[in-house]
């Protein structure tokens, strides 16, 4: 008791003492204070990262309804600014997280040193355990990272017709580790950000019709022209898929060329995710063009190979009696058609 006494008292002295607290309290206390600022400064950083990230978001083109004319197309602000809103809150979500972490993590270690207790056994365990884990978990890094670059440069977005490579459809959902895309035959594929190699958007700025068009070998190129692009103009004046071609159909001329047909090209540059409907429609109207001037898509020539196996052939007797023979030719006498004896 006494010892304890005597320890208690001692205790007492250097609480009372100036020296004890501009010892480790004072570092502790300022540990704590810096750690604070730190996560202040990184929380700014970050916001004005996220900002930029905001500002770079590609608008997109959507059909506007107008009710005194025809529908337009129109970059959609409310739209880019959900995106906006997503893309920033997702990727500014995910720094903050690591930047707190980080920092308050080295916070509580030192905070413990000054305590007196020897964290170097924790310094090293924890140094085991994280590269155990950059081995075992390369693989989910790897989506994580790849998931951040794709928000963060706005490869691609809810809404969006994207080939991925293995996957192709619109994307139903956009995360930090995996992509959902639903593909034309209702396919849910899951692709995982870090197998991404490459992404094709058709939902980005506009997009082309191209349709070929065979005709015959031996025909007027420059007549054909004309009255190809008569029919696509007539696509885009006439007919309801004609709101959404943007600038002037083109012929591009013989895009090949063989020993039986010519391949002419039409391009007409339309909305994104309208060249399909158009294309669509202005086949029609190609067929069409082709039948009034008289022309028909060349059948391509074809070579049929018989085998020489035994055919069996029917002939009649005079007695009404039948019997076979075998044939080896590819031509043979028809079963009605008795042969003369």
């Amino acid at each position: 008791m006494k010892l304890t006494a005597e320890n208690s008292g001692n205790l007492l002295t250097d609480v009372s003492s100036l020296d004890f607290w501009l010892d480790h309290p004072l570092r502790i206390v300022l540990i704590f204070l810096i750690a604070v600022l730190i996560n202040l400064v990184a929380r700014t950083v970050i916001h004005k990262v996220t900002d930029s990230i905001s500002r770079g978001t590609k608008a997109r083109v959507v059909a506007k309804k107008n009710s005194n004319g025809p529908q337009e197309w129109v970059e959609d602000a409310v739209t880019a600014r959900q995106r906006q809103s997503q893309r920033a809150k997702t990727v500014g979500s995910v720094l903050r997280s690591v930047a707190t972490i980080g920092i308050w993590t080295i916070a509580v270690l030192m905070i413990i040193s000054e305590l007196g207790f020897n964290i170097a056994p924790v310094i090293a365990s924890a140094g085991i355990a994280g590269v155990a884990l950059s081995f075992g978990a390369q693989s989910l890094v790897k989506d994580y990272l790849a998931g951040v670059s794709i928000v963060a440069e706005d490869q691609l977005g809810i809404g969006d017709v994207v080939d991925l490579g293995e996957a192709s459809g619109t994307v139903e959902s956009v995360g930090l580790r995996v992509t959902q895309v639903r593909d034309v035959e209702g396919t849910l594929w899951h692709v995982r950000n870090g197998e991404i190699l490459r992404v094709g958007n058709q939902s980005q700025g506009w997009a082309r019709t191209i349709v070929d068009v065979p005709v015959p070998y031996n025909c007027d190129i420059e007549r054909v022209t004309s009255f190809l692009l008569d029919a696509a103009e007539r696509v885009k004046n006439e007919t309801e898929v004609g709101h959404s071609i943007r600038g002037k159909p083109e012929v591009w001329g013989v895009e090949e060329m063989t020993g039986e047909y010519l391949t002419m090209r039409i391009a007409i540059r339309t909305a994104p995710l309208q060249q399909w409907d158009v294309a669509r429609v202005l086949r029609v109207y190609v067929k069409q063009a082709l039948d009034h001037n008289g022309l028909h898509i060349p059948l391509l020539n074809q070579s049929v190979i018989h085998g020489t196996q035994s055919i069996p052939i029917v002939s009649a007797r005079s007695n009404g009696a039948t019997s076979s023979s075998p044939a080896t030719s590819s031509e043979h006498s028809s079963p009605s058609e008795p042969s003369k004896n």
